[in-house]
């Protein structure tokens, strides 16, 4: 009896610390640090700011609609996380969505565990526990793996031992973020998917990129599809097609005439090509140069 006692006169105690504007814990060493820190702890909503470096831009409104539902019904199960400012303020570092849900519940407290971090950990926190979810799109994962590595100052390595990934699984999400915006956006909101994205990575110009892209999103073309479509592009690329109309035929039989060797033409069906003009000797090229001339 008397130990329950205990537990609520510590319980009055820590909410009369927490409620103290003259209570400043900024660092471990901290007067009342081990008190507060690390504690989980019933916080009023109002104490709580949102976490500007939150690195999730959109949430969906449905869902979150849903989720407050739930709280209303079951309560938050799963505690918010915090870091404590001055005085009686704190900031999100996880838990967004239960935190925007709770609100609109219109609860006036929410369970958070409190602890110490400076921007970068926050940051870092904020990203790694976003990674985590199972409802993130492709392309807010290649963004937070993207800040990770460059406000976190972490390589791909480290960043793959961090969190439990494959070094190939992080860069094939960060590629992503080299897509036109349009086509991102279509993979946000599942137009196309990421392996569509993968294959079209691949394509170097940026107008090529949305000409195909609109093409999968009208006609349903599969990754596989996709993925032909982009070798053929690259093999294309390599060798110029051989396109012959009846005048680049017989613009390679008078020029063959006129120089007495083998000429090859090869061009594309714009008329775009290579002229390839063949010679055997120093002798024969010097011939050649002379018939252009006109010598």
């Amino acid at each position: 009896m008397a130990k329950s006692k205990r537990k609520k006169v510590l319980g009055r105690g820590l909410s009369a610390l927490l409620n103290d504007p003259d209570n400043t814990v900024e660092t471990i060493v901290d007067k009342n640090a081990k008190q507060v820190v690390g504690s989980i702890i019933d916080l009023p909503l109002k104490h709580i700011s949102n976490n500007p470096l939150q690195p999730r831009s959109y949430f969906n409104e449905d869902t979150l609609k849903e989720l407050s539902i739930s709280i209303k019904e079951l309560g938050v199960i799963q505690p918010v996380t915090v870091r404590k400012m001055r005085g009686n303020h704190y900031q999100l570092i996880s838990g967004e969505r239960r935190f925007r849900a709770s609100k609109l519940a219109d609860l006036k407290s929410i369970p958070a565990y409190v602890r110490l971090a400076n921007d970068q950990e926050s940051l870092e926190m904020a990203l790694v526990e976003n990674i985590q979810r199972q409802d993130l799109d492709p392309i807010e994962i290649a963004i937070s793996y993207q800040r990770l590595i460059e406000e976190i100052k972490l390589t791909q390595d480290q960043l793959s031992e961090r969190i439990g990934k494959k070094r190939s699984t992080i860069s094939n999400y960060i590629r992503l973020l080299k897509l036109d915006p349009i086509i991102q956006t279509g993979i946000r909101d599942e137009f196309i998917s990421m392996g569509h994205g993968r294959a079209l990575v691949n394509i170097e110009d940026p107008k090529k990129q949305l000409e195909i892209y609109k093409q999968i999103v009208k006609k349903g073309l599969s990754v596989r599809n996709i993925e032909s479509l982009v070798r053929n592009l690259k093999n294309s690329k390599i060798k110029i097609s051989s396109y012959y109309s009846p005048f680049i035929k017989q613009a390679a039989d008078e020029l063959e005439s006129i120089f007495e060797t083998s000429v090859n033409v090869h061009a594309d069906d714009r008329g775009k090509g290579i002229l390839k003009i063949k010679f055997e000797s120093q002798e024969k090229l010097q011939h050649i140069l002379n018939k252009i001339k006109g010598d």
